[in-house]
């Protein structure tokens, strides 16, 4: 970043530090008022302590504010860390407002436009010699698919969510009216009320959420954004291309299709029944058309031509006359409302038959036969019908109306359907294999448990060619298969009754074999969703391997051959456009818990260029699906610089990337903000997929040896601790928060996979990373890096220009170091040790804390000489301001949270004291750092 930006940062950063005060202020009004003058006194004591130890860290001061703490009464102490909550929450939202503020500023000032904008993209494009045709086919080849999930340790309600998206409003007015101290006066008292409901709103749930309260939750953000930040998009999008490219010729594709595991992720959790599945897709239906109906409403009101001043193309005439078997039942009082409006009478139509499409879903959620004769049948009805709307408007010259709403109408339609969102379904693979072992053994009494890899494929190839269905084997079956083989039938049923793309793919997670593929489809035969047809296999329902271990990424190629050298699988691989279409899943959490940040990171990065080979071997084109997370433990990081940082040639104009529940209301929760990070998204795809229409040079280093060493060596260091160090596992359970996580109510989703060991593989990767991070460990975000920078450099000293050359040169490894700097500095091992205390085996403890502090210390200090500087994230000065404005804040939760934990753990019983504060202790803290799990 350039010395100008940088300074243009910290003015705007300034700015920022004045509204948080100004913030802070009022929430300090809020707090004397309404919890009382001595809960005020101790957060001020609190706060301007903490600040003071992090510049002179004097070990009496920190003795004397810890005691300060323990006197603390259990309802001060309560009202205390709500008090610290509620700051953070103020600080995001201030944030994401003075982020929106300073992207406006910049362009407004002239400067240039931001790291991954569409402008700064194109004129990328310009310089590598893309022309307009080029840039047309590259522009063809997108599809960008986020995937929304619900998240264990997402805390944030909606409540909540609306008054913050209030105060970001009114933030933004401030801004606005800066200098006009009547109106400012005003806005004041709007943020003072807004704080004041945020204090009366309970940021801990009283209830654990059902799966189909996180479906809401999931619909709240495309109720509130998206349906708005779509077409902003676009519109965006197709400017930039004006003012680059200086033409209205390049046309851009709805290549934006958003996709969801909510209620449909049944891996791990019992409670994504298909009962649950098929109602989470009503929901999605009902929530598209609500939208759909309102823009119809709105447009009836804009669009309100008179037959006597305009001239309707004969294509719309033709579609009006088609029209009157509707007009009795769409004009109640008389069928001549709006005869002279042509264009208020087709949307008043097109209203109706939108209502009648709801109807059918209502009858349909209620088990009763369809009776709504005039309901529009599919997407492309709706979408004929307004098509010839705007090409009737375009043919009498009135082109600039169209974008009075239409075309945002149409970009909606054209991005979610009558579906929404492609719902995934994601089941383990073991109960697929279960369930086709009790399938074969009803229906040919075949033994396919004893069988081998080969036999398995071989028997499933032949029962998918079979004739044998459903109704001969069901009624024979156990429990747990019909419980599998149900989710099948849903999918077949709801098809047919909502959108052939209301489901997108079959996620299998722990993929070890190819035979775990063959299992899916297999059943899927068995519900109607691979059929022969006339001696032809025909498939309506893909299958997704997922890959999670370290050794399944290092499997992956074995895999996919075995399944595309197969006929059979061939024959049911599904269509892209005019290319067969494998998507194939990588695991970025389960592959960091097991090996760690750098052999994860490696091992995913070959098993792309793996998947690259085998696909073009045969001809088939292959979408990554990227299951990262928020954390850098969980792959987690910018998105724009996550895919520049995909091996050269992977991004192929697709990928499909899970967002994760914890990130939704940093992303998604305000249409700025979702344009913003859609935009970084598109942006970052556009650049990794230009290889698809020019020749672009491939580095030529040494890199890759460095980096399989590397792999190697931090592999065996984070394996030594996490696997084989003793009391590693007594000591993750009792030096973090984990156990008592799980009686949050945030997540729907149990925390571990079994409930009866403490064993790492017992327990899922999300809490793994939650319980480290909110202890401040956030060791599997780096632990093993420093061992292995320094293993490389000590065998050969030059390695340390080789990896300096890396840093610059190699957007992986760059992207890799900058994610574990920001983790690193979210990191402190300081706080982290009075967490150690709480271990009982103190020995133990004192071991695994000396060891993660020395390689803490390494890591730093060697990453700092490889990037070339004296702090941490030096050359992110946002972020690097963001995280300093935190620590001082979240310090004195991490000390009330030890001193809770250690006071829970020694009742036995019910605890009523400690526990409700101590909840509200991990809530805080995962609020101040923002992606914690």
């Amino acid at each position: 970043m350039s010395e100008f930006l940088k300074t243009f940062d910290k003015i705007n950063d300034a700015q920022l530090r004045s509204a948080v005060k100004t913030l802070g202020k009022l929430l300090g009004n809020i707090i004397k008022t309404h919890a009382g003058h001595d809960v005020y006194i101790a957060v001020e004591k609190l706060r301007k302590g903490f600040i003071n130890l992090r510049k002179d860290n004097n070990q009496i001061k920190h003795d004397q504010l810890i005691r300060y703490i323990e006197k603390l009464d259990p309802k001060t102490l309560k009202n205390v860390i709500r008090s610290f909550s509620k700051y953070f929450a103020l600080v995001n939202v201030a944030e994401e407002a003075y982020q929106h503020i300073n992207r406006t500023d910049r362009l407004k000032s002239g400067f240039d436009s931001w790291e991954g904008s569409f402008d700064q993209t194109l004129r990328d494009c310009n310089a590598s010699n893309i022309d307009d045709s080029k840039l047309q086919e590259l522009i063809n080849s997108l599809h960008y698919a986020p995937v929304f999930t619900a998240h264990p340790t997402e805390a944030k309600r909606r409540s909540k969510l609306e008054a913050m998206r209030r105060i970001f409003n009114t933030i933004l007015e401030l801004q606005r009216y800066k200098g006009q101290s009547i109106k400012r006066e005003e806005l004041i008292e709007e943020l003072q009320a807004e704080i004041l409901i945020l204090w009366r709103t309970d940021e801990v749930r009283l209830k654990k959420p059902t799966v189909i309260d996180e479906v809401e939750n999931g619909l709240y953000y495309f109720r509130t954004s998206l349906f708005k930040s779509i077409p902003e998009v676009y519109k965006d999008m197709e400017k930039a291309i004006k003012r680059v490219y200086h033409t209205d010729n390049i046309k851009v594709p709805s290549f934006i299709k958003f996709g969801s595991w909510i209620g449909g992720d049944r891996d791990g959790n019992p409670f994504v029944t298909p009962d649950i599945t098929r109602e989470a897709v009503y929901m999605h239906a009902e929530t598209a058309i609500h939208e759909y109906m309102r823009r119809a409403q709105n447009l009836s009101t804009i669009l309100t031509h008179s037959l006597e001043l305009t001239r309707p193309s004969n294509q719309f005439l033709e579609s009006s006359k088609r029209d009157e078997i509707y007009l009795t039942n769409a004009f109640k009082n008389t069928t001549q409302d709006f005869a002279k409006e042509p264009y208020r009478r087709k949307f008043k139509i097109i209203r109706y038959r939108l209502d009648q499409r709801l109807k059918v879903i209502n009858q349909l959620k209620n088990n009763s036969q369809p009776q709504a004769e005039h309901a529009y049948e599919s997407e492309k009805e709706l979408l004929d019908d307004l098509y010839v709307i705007r090409d009737s408007l375009i043919s009498d010259n009135d082109l600039i109306l169209s974008d009075f709403g239409l075309n945002d109408f149409i970009r909606l339609v054209e991005t979610f359907g009558f579906h929404l969102v492609n719902l995934d379904i994601r089941e383990e693979s073991t109960n697929h294999t279960n369930a086709i072992s009790d399938v074969l053994n009803v229906s040919l009494q075949i033994d396919y448990a004893s069988m081998d890899e080969k036999s398995r494929i071989n028997e499933l190839e032949k029962f998918i060619k079979s004739d044998i269905n459903l109704n001969q084997v069901y009624d024979k079956l156990d429990e747990a298969s019909k419980k599998v083989i149900d989710v099948f039938t849903v999918m077949t049923r709801l098809r047919n009754e909502i959108s052939v793309n209301a489901f997108g793919n079959y996620v299998i997670s722990m993929t070890h074999h190819a035979s775990h593929v063959f299992e899916v489809l297999a059943l899927a035969k068995l519900c109607g969703l691979v059929n022969n047809v006339n001696g032809k296999l025909e498939s309506s329902i893909q299958v997704t391997p997922l890959f999670e271990t370290i050794d399944d990424l290092t499997r992956i190629e074995e895999i996919l051959e075995d399944l595309f050298s197969n006929n059979t699988y061939n024959s049911l691989i599904g269509h892209y456009k005019d290319t067969k279409l494998q998507e194939v899943m990588l695991g970025y959490s389960d592959s960091c818990k097991d090996g760690g940040i750098l052999s994860s990171s490696w091992s995913l990065y070959k098993a792309q260029l793996q998947v690259l080979d085998i696909s073009k071997k045969y001809k088939i084109e292959c979408r990554l699906f990227h299951g990262r997370g928020g954390t850098v433990g969980r792959g987690g990081g910018p998105t724009h610089n996550a895919i520049l940082a995909q091996p050269n040639g992977t991004v192929r104009g697709m990928i499909k990337i899970t967002e994760q529940g914890e990130v939704l209301s940093y992303k998604y929760g305000l249409p700025q903000s979702a344009s913003y990070e859609l935009e970084l998204a598109l942006s970052g795809l556009m650049k990794a997929s230009k290889h698809l229409v020019v020749d672009e040079a491939i580095p030529i280093n040494n890199f890759e040896d460095m980096m399989s060493s590397m792999s190697l060596m931090g592999e065996k260091k984070y394996r030594d601790l996490t696997d084989d160090k003793p009391g590693i596992m007594d000591y993750f359970y009792e030096a973090t928060p984990v156990q008592e996580l799980a009686e949050l109510n945030i997540g729907s989703r149990p925390s571990h996979r079994k409930q009866t060991n403490r064993s790492k593989y017992s327990i899922r990767a999300i809490p793994w990373v939650f319980g480290w991070s909110l202890s401040r460990h956030t060791l599997p975000a780096w632990y093993g890096l420093g061992t292995a920078l320094n293993k490389i450099v000590s065998e050969n000293p030059s390695n340390m220009d080789n990896l300096k050359s890396m840093y610059t040169e190699w957007p992986f490894f760059s992207v890799l170091l900058d994610n574990i700097q920001m983790a690193l500095s979210k990191s402190d091992i300081g706080i982290a040790k009075d967490y150690a205390q709480l271990v009982q085996n103190k020995e133990a403890a004192k071991d695994i804390i000396a060891d993660i502090e020395t390689e803490y210390n390494s890591t730093v200090s060697t990453l700092l000489e490889i990037v070339g500087s004296d702090e941490l994230l030096a050359e992110n000065t946002k972020l690097s301001l963001s995280l300093k404005r935190r620590q001082p804040y979240l310090d004195p939760l991490n000390y009330i949270q030890v001193m809770l934990l250690q006071k829970h753990r020694k009742i036995s019983g019910e605890d009523t004291v400690n526990f409700d504060p101590l909840l509200r202790t991990i809530h805080a803290i995962a609020i101040g750092m923002k992606n914690t799990g």
